[in-house]
């Protein structure tokens, strides 16, 4: 990959001389019939901005959503490499960075993004980018009929990858991989993704049951009274949660009042 970034480098600067060249004989033989200089200065502007619209050095930004799938497929792939926090972080920023700058960003750099926050642990992000690829109907390739010059210049880029896969073999194995795991493992991976963003969620609902219920709540305790030998009828209370009862402590049952038990006891005094 770094060489053949270093073959378009070398290629951009020999076409910016040509082009510089040939601005410079046509200004001239303008000149010489007679051309104005405000007109000349009008042309040689118009040209500039159409051929930096569409020169290489334009699609810099093309190329580096491949260098992104370059670094996303060797962090995702399975060799049991161990990968920095902050590695996977400025992968991370780096997608975010190419999306934003994207009208229509393509599913597979969604895709690579939402796997890349899943292993990182950021499972909302992961779900965010994820459904997008795989809920969206608009994410789906063959729905894109009106593309944005630089869809269009990434599909390019693509198809010239695809066709040519000696020029970049690093770059089309990526993106093959890249793909292959979209189609296996990208449904699997959106529900997990899901599954643990919704697990704080959960846990937090659970845990408010079983403190929501602070209410009062009301038991019948039915007791015997025996009196003069005779049973007497059950009697019901009523409890409210929170309440003592009559085998916990600090529970005072029903007693007779002070002047009732000094009555009885001159009563008995008496006789």
């Amino acid at each position: 990959m770094g060489k053949s970034l270093a073959k378009r480098t070398d290629t951009t600067v020999s076409e910016k001389a040509q082009y510089a060249l040939t601005f410079g004989v046509i200004s001239v033989l303008l000149y010489f019939v007679g051309f104005p200089l405000f007109g000349i200065a009008v042309l040689a502007a118009a040209a500039f901005f159409v051929i930096k619209l569409f020169s290489p050095a334009a699609r810099g930004e093309t190329r580096k959503i491949f260098e992104f799938y370059l670094v996303a497929n060797d962090i995702l792939r399975d060799d049991n490499r161990r990968w920095y926090g902050f590695e996977i972080r400025e992968a991370i920023g780096l997608g975010e960075k190419l999306i934003a700058a994207m009208h229509t960003a393509p599913p597979l750099l969604h895709f690579a993004l939402g796997a890349l926050y899943s292993k990182s642990g950021d499972h909302s992000s992961g779900v965010k980018h994820l459904r997008f690829v795989f809920e969206e109907s608009s994410a789906d390739e063959s729905a894109v009929v009106f593309p944005t010059p630089e869809l269009r210049d990434y599909v390019r880029l693509l198809r010239k990858i695809e066709r040519e896969p000696s020029e970049s073999p690093f770059t089309f194995a990526a993106v093959r991989s890249l793909e292959r795991m979209r189609t296996n493992r990208g449904a699997a991976m959106l529900a997990s993704c899901r599954e643990l963003a919704n697990e704080p969620v959960r846990a937090e609902i659970s845990e408010a049951d079983e403190h929501s219920f602070n209410g009062e709540s009301i038991v019948f305790v039915e007791s015997t009274h025996e009196s003069n030998g005779e049973p007497e009828k059950p009697r019901s209370s009523v409890v409210r949660n929170g309440e003592p009862k009559s085998d916990q402590p600090g529970f005072l049952p029903d007693r007779k009042p002070i002047t009732e038990v000094l009555h009885d006891i001159y009563d008995k005094k008496v006789h």
